[in-house]
């Protein structure tokens, strides 16, 4: 459905990217943010998943600046390895390359930005550093905790897992206190890390349908043309 192509972000890197696009006029832009397998299958079908909600939809490929074309599946050794690009993230660099992303799609109409694991924590960041953003979702963002105290320029929609062994819910309390009243923050009580994705042991579809259609509903509200 999609195809491969190249983005420039704004120190001149040169990173690769998967874009889908509808088949009728678009809706808008989605940018969509990998976790820390790459843009593999899963990512891609997550585009290819928004092409047919109506939008243009495209996952930057954040680890190009280490290792061109990374992709990984969900084995033990796997996730060790992809665990090794996040020891020392770069959180501004994988920002300007998001942002890459967004300016290529702005010629849909409104654009959105949608993220898991690595990639829930840099949409929320896209949310609060970025411009030109209509909307933001985050997936089990780890890292959020962190950035908590950062007020997003768009509406925000956060979801979390009760079940997720990486993301203690004292953390999520804390971004309610922080963010309950500017971001919607959802928590999942059957959801473990990685819940959204089907290929992985952790995946509950009642808990990703529910998010799904939150998302997807999200986006209509906050997208319109």
């Amino acid at each position: 459905m999609g195809k491969h192509f190249t983005l420039t972000a704004a120190d001149s890197h040169q990173l690769g990217a998967y874009r889908a696009d509808p088949a009728g006029g678009a809706k808008g832009g989605i940018v969509v943010i990998q976790e820390i397998f790459g843009v593999n299958q899963h990512i891609r079908k997550v585009c290819d998943d928004f092409a047919k909600e109506g939008y243009v939809a495209v996952a930057p490929a954040l680890f190009d600046r280490t290792q061109k074309d990374y992709q990984s599946g969900y084995t033990p050794p796997e996730i060790e390895k992809s665990r090794t690009f996040v020891a020392k993230p770069d959180w501004d660099a994988m920002l300007r390359d998001t942002d890459a992303a967004i300016k290529d799609i702005k010629n849909a109409g409104p654009i959105g930005i949608v993220g898991f694991c690595m990639g829930g924590t840099i949409a929320f960041l896209a949310a609060t550093r970025l411009s030109g953003l209509s909307a933001a979702v985050g997936y089990y963002g780890g890292r959020i905790v962190a950035f908590a105290d950062e007020k997003p320029k768009c509406p925000t929609q956060l979801h979390f897992g009760e079940k997720d062994a990486s993301i203690p819910m004292t953390d999520v309390e804390i971004i309610k206190q922080k963010r309950g009243g500017d971001c919607e923050i959802y928590v999942y009580k059957e959801g473990g890390h990685g819940f959204h994705c089907d290929e992985r042991g952790s995946f509950h579809k009642d808990s990703r349908d529910v998010a799904w259609k939150r998302t997807t509903d999200f986006f209509a509200k906050h997208m319109k043309k």
